[in-house]
């Protein structure tokens, strides 16, 4: 599992830009932006090179910033490999709360967040579950 970082910002002008920024100022470098919002606020899901250093950085700028343990996998770039990675799933009777796709290091990921059994059941179908040292 990897560590997904979670920011709750206001849904107004400008402040993805001072999130984004306040990121880039501290060098941690994102693979993964998701932001899904309400009327009122956001929340934006991160996978990055430091999430430790990223939900401090972010907290002494304003933000409420989280750490969720999420399950990375490699997904081959063609067509329909990405249901592959749902059946996998479905077999073992394993449901998906949210998922998101990104690249790291030149590959195509998917983002879980499942249980942790989800790992198992990835890897005896012959998919490559990621670690965070796998994205650094």
């Amino acid at each position: 599992m990897i560590d997904q970082l979670t920011v709750f910002i206001e849904n107004k002008t400008g402040r993805l830009t001072a999130l984004c920024k306040t990121l880039g100022d501290a060098g941690i470098n994102m693979n993964a932006l998701s932001v899904a919002d309400t009327a009122d606020y956001g929340v934006a899901r991160i996978i990055c090179s430091d999430p430790t250093k990223a939900a401090e950085v972010l907290s002494e700028a304003g933000f409420r910033a989280t750490t969720t343990k999420v399950v990375a996998v490699e997904v081959p770039d063609t067509p329909g490999a990405l249901a592959g990675v749902f059946a996998a799933l479905e077999d073992r009777g394993i449901n998906v709360q949210y998922s998101y796709c990104f690249s790291a290091n030149g590959k195509a990921m998917d983002a879980l967040k499942a249980p942790e059994e989800a790992i198992a059941a990835l890897s005896a179908a012959g998919y490559s579950v990621m670690h965070q040292a796998d994205l650094a």
